[in-house]
């Protein structure tokens, strides 16, 4: 596979974690350059691991792979949106519950961590093909390096536009991250059935 191909391809699998780091971008309250590594890092980590497993996993095992993964994008992002939507809008002005915590802290390894993988489960799916087309060991290795790092940072650029945008709308910004989660999920969920 050429690098041109990878590089768009690698963009486009970038997007979804792209708008998850806007989102937590969005809702950090005190930014600081370690909190945009560690979510740039987390997405660009699952990014490269999901594309080397997808091509380990190979074309034999792809039609079981792709008959439930956009139901697990879909119900992890779809449910963690709908979380953030309902607490917003129930939210009090000094609201304690360590429930809501984990889904109003984009910093909570738990949270980034099911945040990564559905997120990369598209990656998922390109390793699989990148297998059909008897991509070597090194061959792969190398494409989820780039896919990795491109995912990386953009990631990590978005947490800062997210910051940036974000502080303007406070409240309306913790809605807006909610439906973008459940739009994503609906994105993967409707892709997988036209296919």
């Amino acid at each position: 596979m050429r690098f041109l191909d990878l590089f768009f391809i690698s963009i486009g699998l970038a997007m979804d974690a792209f708008a998850v780091s806007l989102t937590s971008g969005f809702i950090i309250k005190d930014l600081k350059l370690k909190n945009a590594l560690k979510i740039g890092l987390f997405f660009g980590f699952f990014q490269c691991i999901m594309s080397i497993l997808g091509w380990l996993a190979g074309t034999n095992f792809s039609k079981y792979i792709e008959a439930f993964d956009h139901w697990i994008a879909f119900f992890l992002l779809g449910s963690i949106g709908v979380k953030m939507i309902y607490e917003a809008l129930r939210k009090k002005k000094n609201d304690s519950d360590d429930n809501y915590k984990i889904y109003k802290d984009p910093l909570n390894n738990k949270l980034l961590l099911i945040l990564a993988i559905a997120t990369s489960i598209d990656a998922l799916a390109v390793g699989i093909s990148l297998s059909a087309f008897g991509q070597d060991v090194l061959a792969i290795l190398s494409a989820g390096l780039i896919i990795g790092i491109i995912t990386f940072v953009i990631s990590f650029a978005g947490v800062f536009l997210g910051k940036k945008f974000g502080s303007l709308f406070q409240k309306q910004a913790e809605i807006a991250g909610g439906v973008i989660l459940i739009l994503i999920g609906v994105k993967i969920f409707v892709e997988h059935l036209t296919v």
